[in-house]
């Protein structure tokens, strides 16, 4: 078999920490994947922890010096171990599950999670969302890769109108 055939070898590995709701692992391990078959990456390693507020919270304190949780935490450790393309990418369930909630876009917890693994793993891809015009970009190739996973607009998804009253006729 010539190099040009050999099949990719993109393992996905999950963890699991806490679960709010139902995860599907074979689902995200598919996405990732496909994800990283779609930008050309054909051999790496993903590992996925979903985790809660708390890990979330002394994570970014201690790497980012900000003490307040957050959704996505992600870090490219290509180059150890002798993996060409080597990603960790930490997700908090917990936040899933409330950004769903109040959102009121219509869209599942699950949909959430799966936005914040598409956007840690696109800023390992070399997206970025420090100025107005990169994160548009960015969040544009998110909801058009949670489009194709079947997801629907997760990020852009417009907020559902609050019910009003009518006023009677007089």
């Amino acid at each position: 078999m010539t190099d040009s055939k050999k099949q990719s070898a993109c393992t996905v590995s999950i963890q699991i920490q806490t679960e709010p709701f139902p995860i599907d692992r074979a689902k995200i391990r598919r996405a990732v994947q496909r994800i990283l078959r779609q930008f050309g990456v054909r051999n790496a390693w993903t590992e996925i922890a979903v985790t809660d507020d708390a890990l979330m919270r002394k994570l970014h304190k201690d790497y980012f010096g900000d003490a307040e949780t957050t959704d996505v935490i992600s870090f490219d450790l290509s180059g150890r171990d002798q993996c060409p393309r080597c990603f960790q990418i930490l997700v908090n369930a917990e936040q899933a599950a409330r950004q769903a909630d109040q959102r009121e876009r219509g869209h599942s917890p699950q949909a959430e999670l799966m936005l914040y693994i598409v956007h840690g793993l696109l800023h390992q891809l070399g997206f970025d969302d420090t100025d107005a015009e990169q994160a548009a970009k960015m969040h544009h190739a998110e909801d058009q890769i949670l489009n194709q996973l079947g997801f629907g607009t997760v990020y852009a998804a417009p907020v559902k109108p609050a019910k009003t009253r009518r006023k009677k006729r007089e």
